[in-house]
């Protein structure tokens, strides 16, 4: 398994690059976001990468960040969403946009990508929306995934054990955070939360 290359961008194209690691230049997919992430070529990169296996194909889809990977990671998941339109997604959205439409039920949002038409973007949101659950929230960035802990992910769990549903924890506390500042305290945070969600 190859999980990141670090090595020179000697090319650059639509929907893929070629990075240079020691001399051995590896064909990397990737969203367009990540593409004009990269910079010129000739510079120096680093990327994390997710190697796709079939029958007929080994191939390395690369990221501008461990966030957009495990986005891509959870798109791939879902019946119908292939490498390409989980890459057409990540090209038209953040990471943080994804998780903020996700959680939000804003199916609209995610059928503006490439290949994505109003049934898979609802069946996107319905199959992942509990699984913004596991999540932190920082001031001013939105819903990010896999970035467990912190205050924020302890006031959305705090939140989740009063009975309210993960996708409505995460925006309640992220709503409060950022009105709060970073130096807000867990308890403050949770009653912010609270007032917010229940609006």
């Amino acid at each position: 398994m190859i999980a990141h290359l670090k090595g020179t961008l000697s090319v650059s194209g639509i929907d893929h690059a070629v990075i240079d690691v020691g001399g051995v230049g590896y064909l990397v997919g990737a969203s367009s976001r990540t593409l004009q992430a990269l910079g010129p070529t000739g510079g120096t990169v680093t990327i994390h990468t997710e190697m796709l296996v079939a029958e007929d194909f080994i191939r390395l889809v690369g990221f501008a960040s461990a966030d957009e990977r495990d986005w891509f990671r959870l798109l791939t998941g879902v019946q119908g969403v292939g490498a390409r339109v989980a890459l057409g997604i990540l090209s038209t959205l953040s990471p943080q946009e994804v998780g903020t439409a996700i959680a939000r039920g804003d199916k609209a949002s995610i059928a503006r990508a490439n290949g994505v038409g109003p049934k898979l973007a609802q069946r996107i949101v319905m199959e992942l929306k509990d699984k913004v659950g596991g999540i932190a929230i920082g001031p001013g960035v939105g819903i990010t995934v896999a970035a467990e802990g912190g205050i924020e992910g302890d006031a959305v769990s705090a939140l989740q054990n009063l009975g309210f549903r993960p996708p409505e924890a995460a925006t309640a506390v992220g709503k409060a955070a950022e009105e709060l500042g970073p130096g807000a305290t867990l308890d403050a945070l949770v009653r912010l939360a609270l007032r917010k969600a229940s609006r």
